[in-house]
């Protein structure tokens, strides 16, 4: 009788299981489901969790999903001043997909972001990207602010060497 019950509840819990995931991907057609897959493995081979993902880098890639491009606190501080990783799940609520293009192929950011990885993306691979991170829905807090050259930051920050002159 106990197994006969036990079955029956994982029965349900598997059904409910299903449910969930048939629903969650109600609304998106196999280009979308596509696309969005083709942004995880972008994101993932590109770097973007590297700095944009709290503690990805040190995990060796173990932070679930959820947490993925949340923006860090870490600062990197140079002769340019201190940079944060963005929260990308933030940043690109407020921007449409064209935007996000031509964003990606005009803007020249601060280091350490590599703007010009970004410059030689194919439009498929920034649209794929852009997917994903409206996918994965706002989360967290904006980054810290910039902090010009001459002023100090908050720690913790990964401090570059000057440049040679």
């Amino acid at each position: 009788m106990m197994c006969r019950f036990s079955s029956l509840m994982l029965g349900t819990a598997l059904l409910a299981i299903t449910a969930a995931g048939q629903s969650l991907a109600q609304g998106m057609d196999g280009d979308d489901v596509e696309l969005i897959e083709r942004g995880r493995y972008l994101v993932r081979i590109a770097g973007c969790n590297d700095c944009h993902t709290a503690g990805y880098a040190q995990s060796g890639g173990m932070i679930p999903e959820a947490q993925w491009l949340a923006g860090e606190r870490l600062g990197w501080h140079g002769d340019w001043g201190t940079t944060y990783p963005t929260n990308l799940r933030l940043y690109v609520q407020g921007i449409s997909v064209d935007e996000w293009l031509r964003l990606a192929r005009t803007r020249q950011l601060r280091p350490p972001m590599p703007w010009f990885a970004l410059r030689d993306m194919t439009d498929s691979d920034l649209r794929a990207i852009y997917s994903l991170i409206k996918h994965l829905g706002p989360t967290g807090e904006p980054a810290p602010a910039y902090v010009p050259p001459g002023e100090e930051p908050v720690e913790p920050l990964v401090r570059f060497p000057a440049a040679s002159q």
